[in-house]
């Protein structure tokens, strides 16, 4: 059974890190066009921000996911994104 929960135990890691990977992958890309758009004429420079961009995005998920599978048994460390809370904390909802 052991093995079965450390499959899916690393499934969840791919999983997240593909994930990571994709996102990070697309939004430094985004984030260097533009750039590219504000600070360049030429569009071999254009092309190559959005290029290095894109090299920080995988390079810093990259980084990322090889903590995650480095990481020992006992120290679980996770790839997930921060969670937001809807609610109303009780002091403001008092002044209100």
């Amino acid at each position: 059974m052991e093995t079965k929960s450390n499959n899916t135990d690393v499934n969840a890691k791919w999983d997240a890190c593909l994930d990571l990977t994709a996102r990070r992958f697309v939004y430094s890309s985004l984030g260097g066009a533009f750039a590219g758009l504000l600070f360049f004429r030429s569009p071999v420079t254009r092309w190559a921000s959005i290029a290095f961009g894109a090299g920080i995005g995988i390079g810093s998920a990259y980084t990322d996911c090889s903590r995650v599978f480095d990481a020992s048994s006992s120290t679980s460390a996770t790839l997930l994104a921060p969670k937001t809370s809807t609610e109303t904390p009780v002091s403001q909802a008092a002044e209100e």
